[in-house]
């Protein structure tokens, strides 16, 4: 094990841990919004909306995110021109790939937690006179939201580690990093591990935002003693 040949390459795995967390935080975020219609229109009783929602969340859930970023980075020439425009660049391409992927499995589980409410509750909401929009909207959403944090929880760990595939075209985040370096001092076992080991950590820190995030936003679903 080269300690020295880690040291010797460390801003370069510090500027693949930026590039890697600003990516995929910038996909949940943005995918979060998307989900969230999605998720209400795959719930509702109009076929025209549910039906290409369905459409949207069976693809991108059924297929790889290596397939879809393959698709989205070397496909769009194929519909429109994409010299001089943002698709000609890797990270705006594995931007909206992670989106649309994030989105699809968001969008199942904020529809599940939806699903799982108590009916007890919206019927409380439909008492008070909440109309279908301010119970959606005051009652159904934030429950939901709430109860989805444990599932959502593994999606953003899923998120963090298929976002290794953006090293595959050209974007130098923490799995390129290591092929970098792999690249300059044929060295694969302490290229991979320290980039293995960074992944880790962050797979902790989110595991530890998640679970003070259940604590507080959970805990009036414990039972009182």
């Amino acid at each position: 094990m080269d300690f020295s040949l880690i040291a010797e390459s460390f801003p370069i795995y510090l500027h693949g841990l930026w590039m890697t967390v600003w990516l995929v935080a910038l996909s949940l975020v943005i995918g979060i919004f998307v989900a969230i219609p999605l998720a209400i229109a795959r719930n509702s009783h109009n076929a025209i909306l549910r039906l290409p929602c369905w459409a949207f969340i069976y693809f991108f859930r059924g297929t790889p995110l290596l397939v879809q970023l393959y698709l989205i980075y070397y496909g769009m020439d194929q519909f429109f021109p994409v010299k001089d425009t943002l698709w000609e660049n890797a990270w705006f391409c594995a931007l909206v790939s992670f989106v649309l992927n994030t989105s699809a499995y968001t969008a199942e589980i904020i529809r599940g937690a939806i699903n799982g409410l108590p009916k007890g509750e919206v019927e409380a909401a439909k008492a008070y006179g909440m109309s279908s929009t301010q119970t959606l909207r005051r009652i159904v959403l934030p429950s939901a939201l709430r109860r989805a944090l444990p599932a959502y929880s593994n999606e953003v760990i899923f998120m963090l580690h298929g976002s290794a595939v953006a090293g595959i075209i050209t974007i130098m985040d923490l799995t390129g990093a290591a092929r970098l370096v792999n690249s300059r001092y044929y060295a694969p076992f302490e290229s991979f591990l320290t980039a293995g080991l960074f992944y880790m950590c962050l797979t902790f820190i989110i595991l530890w935002v998640f679970k003070n995030a259940e604590k507080r936003f959970l805990a009036y679903l414990k039972p009182r003693s």
